[in-house]
Order: structure tokens, then sequence, then C-alpha cells
């Protein structure tokens, strides 16, 4: 994308960086610490990405901007209750501090308050959830990418606990279809789940990526978590659909397949990809 003549590029960090000249029609907020990297750095990635915020807030509005759309993730939600099979936007719940991940919700929730409440231009916002596609990173971080990876490789397919969390994912080219419609017509201060309402569990992704890569597997699964009941994180997308006519329109096997075949001209992507470690495949912030 850098040498790509549509865009140009400014150094510098979201919190500080120089406002360049000119005047922009629309702005999408899109950077911010991973859930990884706020788990490492603590407090300090978080002030960081909120300071972004602003500064984009900020820039926004005195530079002609008509919206913003601020790229939010499903996160802010918290863990997804066993009895409710599509989490919508009026959702109460948030992150519970006992959990390693909650910060990275909280941020998200800071983010969307700032961002709703700036009173300068409007915003969108969108709460992502899970995705696939081609440049998805086929390391650890993400199940999906890690299940594509070991599938072309030849490796089992390995699952962290007993493969029955649900996930849905919606394909790249629907969630760029998503956010820019949800930039010009959506709801200003108004939240959107970003995804595929479609559930599947890990352990019948992993038997469809099988499918459409050709892999002949195997799948190898570990120790259910116990007292957890089969974790959840999939989107109510009603919203989406009844306010934008926004719904899913590549199916899941053949998102997998696009994402495969993209996968393979790489070349080989076990020595580019591989990393020994596994504790993402399965983690909600991180599918």
């Amino acid at each position: 994308m850098a040498s790509r003549p549509e865009f140009s590029w400014l150094a510098g960090d979201t919190a500080n960086f120089d406002f360049p000249d000119g005047r922009f029609d629309y702005v999408v907020h899109l950077a911010t610490a991973s859930a990884a990297e706020v788990g490492a750095g603590g407090t300090a990635s978080i002030l960081q990405t909120l300071g972004g915020t602003e500064r984009v807030l900020r820039f926004a509005p005195g530079k002609g901007a008509k919206r913003l759309l601020f790229a939010s993730s499903g996160a802010v939600y918290g863990r997804q209750p066993a009895n409710l099979g599509h989490i919508p936007e009026e959702y109460p719940g948030g992150p519970d501090l006992s959990d390693r991940n909650s910060a990275y919700g909280e941020m998200k929730r800071l983010s969307e308050l700032m961002c709703a409440s700036n009173g300068r231009i409007e915003c969108v916002i969108a709460r992502g959830f899970s995705f696939v596609g081609p440049y998805l990173p086929l390391t650890d971080k993400f199940a999906v990418g890690s299940f594509i990876r070991d599938a072309l490789a030849g490796d089992p397919i390995r699952i962290n606990g007993d493969g029955t969390p649900l996930r849905s994912y919606l394909y790249a080219a629907d969630l760029a279809i998503w956010l820019l419609t949800l930039l010009v017509r959506g709801r200003a201060s108004t939240p959107y789940n970003v995804g595929s309402d479609h559930a599947v569990t890990l352990s019948d992704l992993a038997a469809t990526l099988l499918r459409s890569s050709g892999s002949p597997g195997p799948i190898a699964t570990g120790q259910p978590q116990m007292n957890r009941g089969a974790a959840r994180y999939v989107p109510s997308i009603e919203r989406a659909r009844s306010e934008l006519g926004l719904t899913p329109r590549i199916p899941l096997e053949s998102a997998l397949g696009r994402t495969i075949e993209w996968a393979r001209g790489l070349g080989n992507v076990k020595s580019q990809f591989r990393q020994p470690d596994r504790n993402f495949a399965g983690n909600p912030s991180a599918a």
C-alpha cells in the first residue's frame, strides 16, 4: 500500500503528529494499541492511545472534515453471557476488571465516549468483532490466521481448549463496504456492531478450513475450560441491517477459501509465520 499513488503518509505518532496542510472530507480513525500491547504496556499504552484519539478529534474539524468514523471493538461488552446468542449494541455489560484483557475494552469504551461527546465533529462508532481475509497476520495472535498457517504447512491445527467457543467472521471486502457505509450514512454518536452473525465453533471453523485448503489435518484440541460454558463472541447486526441494509455477502467457506488462496501466494507460510506462543488461539479479544 505504501507505494500506491492514492496514499500519502505522515511521520509521527497519533498523539503528536503534525497536522498536514489542506482540507479533508472524512476521517477514519483506526490507529490503536492492540490488546497484547495494552497488556504489555499497561497505563502508558492506554494513555498514548487516548491521546491519539484526542489529537485526531482536534485535527478533523479544523480541516473541514464532515464526519469521523472511529474503529472500536466488541471488547467493550466484556464477556458475552452464554445464554445471549448475539450481543446487541444495547447490552449494558462491560469488561470484567478481573480479566487480564479488560484494559483493552475499557480503553475502547473511553475512546467511544470521547468521540460521542466531543462537540466538534459528528462521529460514528464501529464496534468490530472478528474478520478474515487477505493481509490477516497468519500468527497466533489470531485464531483463524494460525489455523490457515498450520493447515497450509501440513501441521495439525491446534486449538486451546475443547473447540466449543463460538466466533463469527466477516470477510475483508464486506468489512470495507460496511466501514465506508457507516462513515457516510451511520447515525452520529451511535455504535454499530460490525461483523457476521453466523456463529461457528472453533472446531467447526478448523474443519471448514481443512476442507477449503485440501489439507489432511488433523485437528488437536485441549481440555475444556471448566465452569465457563461455551465462550461466545458473536454480534447482533440488526441495527446495521435494518438502518443501512448491511449484511454479510461472502459466506464463511468462500471467505476462508479466498484467504487461503492469498496465503498460498506468500510461499512458505511455515517459515514466515511460525511462532512458539499459542496463547491467543481462542481468545475473544484476539479473534
